[in-house]
């Protein structure tokens, strides 16, 4: 890794001269005029310089901190992980439990970036990883911008009652609509009870779950769907499959602490 120079400020020493013996009879005098005359000049020019290194230093400084496409020093650190403890028992999951990648995406099912990673990356993750990785789902439905959120989550969880939550969850990403007629049509096409399922519904027994899941993601301080966190480590939105590679791949390989 390359290391900035460090700019020190110059050390004004007194050196030790050996004294002229009598026999070399050199000797050197100064008027008292001239002595001062010579003394205000080295003043003057330490100033230069102690000016030069101090301001300088700070001209360097405030380059560093100019925006793209204007005079910046090159980073000297390497980038800093943090790694966040992200509770994973008792969520919807799939994969092998000691899989060397968990995977926890916090998501809304009528968000439509959260869509995009699930037509885009979602499978072809899993493929690029086969028994890699496990995979939880935790949901939080953005409720002020997308209304049929909640209720979808609702559904995806009436239907792990039934032991159906990733087929169900398949079709709700699928979706064009999300409302109750279209939730007891997915549940009929995945032969579950329906009136158990519909019963469920409306019972509200899900909805402390999946504000627990929203209360936990906000406390976290995440903004927006869908968010990831790759064995701890944050990916926001729906980045291409490259981006989640270059992770795993680092990972896999014990690169980050």
């Amino acid at each position: 890794m390359p290391t900035k120079s460090k700019k020190t400020t110059p050390k004004f020493v007194e050196e030790e001269r050996e004294e002229a013996t009598p026999d070399a009879e050199v000797f050197i005098t100064f008027k008292r005029s001239h002595f001062y005359s010579v003394l205000v000049i080295l003043a003057f020019g330490v100033g230069i310089l102690v000016g030069y290194v101090i301001w300088g230093r700070g001209t360097t400084t405030q380059a560093a901190q100019q925006p793209s496409g204007q005079i910046a020093e090159a980073p000297t650190t390497e980038p800093q992980f943090v790694r966040y403890d992200i509770p994973t028992e008792g969520y919807p999951s799939f994969g092998p439990a000691d899989a060397p990648i968990t995977i926890v995406e916090f998501s809304d099912f009528q968000c439509p970036f959260c869509r995009r990673f699930h037509d885009d990356t979602y499978q072809a993750l899993l493929d690029a990883y086969p028994n890699q990785i496990r995979f939880v789902y935790r949901n939080l439905p953005l409720t002020s911008i997308h209304p049929d959120a909640m209720p979808s989550a609702v559904a995806s969880l009436c239907a792990n009652d039934q032991n159906a939550y990733w087929d169900y969850h398949e079709k709700l990403f699928s979706s064009e609509a999300l409302d109750e007629a279209t939730f007891i049509e997915y549940a009929t096409d995945l032969s579950l009870n329906v009136d158990e399922f519909t019963a469920c519904l409306s019972s509200g027994k899900h909805d402390e779950f999946i504000q627990q899941d929203m209360d936990f993601a906000l406390g976290l301080g995440i903004q927006s769907t869908p968010t990831f966190f790759i064995n701890g480590l944050a990916i926001v939105g729906a980045q291409p499959l490259s981006s989640f590679q270059q992770l795993i791949d680092q990972e896999l390989a014990g690169e980050i602490p």
